[in-house]
């Protein structure tokens, strides 16, 4: 005891420890709910966080400083639906003319996308089967482990060549050499040029079960018009608002409206990335409600030790203990109880993140940082907010009252 009657402080935290060993079991469950909370915060915007970061690494992955042409428009407008006409085909001849009149574009490559049965004597199965230009290999970085790509002057012709994914090639020809081979596509009969080395999934597209094949071969066998994409690569970052103005007034006028969408790589990351924080939010927000549960049994917790030292509060105050120090205790006592919960339940939920990259490791899932400055902040916030209540009801206690309980 200091002099004038008072406490030291680390009487009170001695108090305060004191109390919360003497009840270890309750004191234990509340501080197992105040670590779910924590946990369940730093799991959840993880898998947000990780979200977001694999769709832009996904995106990025298609290359920098790309375009992508999409048929039809996908903005709104102020026109009536319907009026205006149907809109045209995204063909072969725009494809070149883009070509032709934007000396901006470094690489270009049409896609047609469908599916088919591919197959070598007795075994077959259904993949995906991609038309494409040469370009579309430079453009996705796209290796090979033997043969070639498809050739630059075929790409239009309907040539019966065709490159095979690495796991499409494994099973049709196993044990044996593809390249040379003859294999069919649907009803065509065409030879394989080469195989891909594994490159996994990207964009929901296994490129490891996939037959790539010249786009105007694939356009013809599924009976076909329109291309499903056309991706341009620009030379620079700073070309690509100019380029893509370029690229709406050349079909506009080859369509006589305009009647395509062009996205920017960055503009579709920045909306993805918008949509994928928004959604983390919303997660930490369902997740801090736990904290709030926590925050409850805090509260009941504290109740019931208030209740039960009714003797101990009353001979502090007749020590001459304050009732500003009484508070700090019980304060103290709630703070104590959610900062260990807190400690523990980022270290789980740390455990947690390892362990899904552990079974996950192309999923990048890591808890923003301030998830994690939120999780513990709001952990002691919600103890000692929750606490306060009981603290003041233990300084209202009459200390005559108090000491005549049993």
């Amino acid at each position: 005891m200091s002099s004038g009657g008072g406490v030291r402080a680390t009487d009170l935290l001695g108090f305060a420890f004191g109390a919360l060993a003497g009840h270890r079991l309750r004191s234990v469950l509340t501080l197992l709910g105040v670590a779910i909370g924590v946990a369940a915060v730093l799991l959840l915007t993880a898998l947000g966080e990780g979200a977001r970061r694999y769709v832009v690494r996904q995106f990025a992955s298609l290359g920098t400083n790309l375009l992508v042409v999409v048929p039809g428009r996908t903005d709104t407008t102020g026109g009536i639906p319907g009026i205006g006409g149907t809109p045209k085909d995204l063909t072969l001849e725009d494809m070149q003319a883009l070509a032709r009149e934007i000396p901006e574009s470094r690489e270009i490559a049409a896609l047609a996308m469908g599916t088919e049965e591919v197959a070598y004597r007795e075994r077959r199965r259904q993949v995906a089967i991609v038309g494409t230009t040469a370009s579309f290999a430079t453009l996705r970085e796209l290796e090979l482990a033997r043969g070639e790509f498809l050739p630059e002057d075929e790409a239009f012709r309907g040539s019966p060549r065709l490159v095979l994914g690495h796991t499409v090639a494994a099973e049709l020809f196993p044990g044996e050499d593809p390249l040379g081979k003859a294999v069919r596509v649907g009803g065509w009969r065409m030879r394989v040029v080469g195989v891909l080395a594994p490159q996994g999934v990207n964009l929901g597209i296994d490129l490891d079960e996939v037959v790539i094949a010249p786009v105007a071969t694939v356009m013809a066998m599924l009976n076909r018009s329109s291309l499903f994409r056309i991706f341009i690569q620009v030379g620079a970052h700073a070309e690509l608002d100019a380029v893509r103005e370029k690229v709406l007034a050349v079909l506009a006028e080859r369509h006589r409206e305009e009647d395509v969408t062009v996205l920017t790589q960055d503009a579709v990351i920045s909306t993805f990335s918008t949509v994928f924080n928004a959604l983390t939010l919303a997660v930490a927000a369902i997740a801090a409600i736990s904290l709030a549960v926590a925050g409850i049994g805090v509260m009941n917790v504290m109740l019931v030790s208030v209740s039960e030292r009714t003797r101990e509060i009353g001979l502090l105050m007749a020590l001459g203990v304050s009732s500003r120090q009484i508070l700090a205790a019980f304060l103290a006592e709630a703070a104590i109880l959610s900062s260990l919960g807190g400690a523990a339940g980022l270290l789980v939920g740390e455990a947690g993140v390892r362990l899904l990259v552990h079974l996950y490791p192309n999923f990048p899932a890591a808890p923003p940082a301030w998830a994690i400055a939120a999780a513990a902040i709001v952990s002691v916030g919600v103890g000692v907010t929750f606490g306060l209540l009981p603290a003041r009801r233990a300084t209202r206690l009459d200390p005559v009252v108090a000491l005549g309980r049993r």
